[in-house]
């Protein structure tokens, strides 16, 4: 997995590339983390345009971030969204708390 940010203001942009899966989630989650550490960040997008493959694992990670940046009145936010990460993202139902931009 490797990722990649950029912050701007309140917003932190990560994009994801490989498989979020059981493999990476820890690393993902702890990598998103140390963004989030930042109390100003509000905001996160997602870009998946190279993220291949993701399992209920990374579904777990997505929503731990997700509660982190309610708490802080703040929203998510995924784009590049391919067919298969967006059928999990449907089928899981998390598009009802993450904004899916096209």
């Amino acid at each position: 997995m490797l990722i990649k940010c950029k912050s701007k203001g309140s917003a932190v942009l990560v994009q994801l590339m490989g498989e979020l899966d059981h493999h990476s989630a820890k690393e993902v989650k702890d990598q998103l983390e140390l963004y989030l550490r930042d109390s100003n960040v509000k905001d996160l997008i997602l870009d998946f345009e190279q993220l291949r493959f993701m399992d209920s694992s990374g579904i777990g990670v997505l929503i731990g971030r997700y509660n982190t940046l309610k708490k802080r009145n703040g929203q998510m936010a995924v784009v590049n969204v391919n067919k298969q990460v967006d059928k999990i993202m449907t089928i899981s139902g998390l598009y009802r708390i993450i904004k899916k931009i096209s």
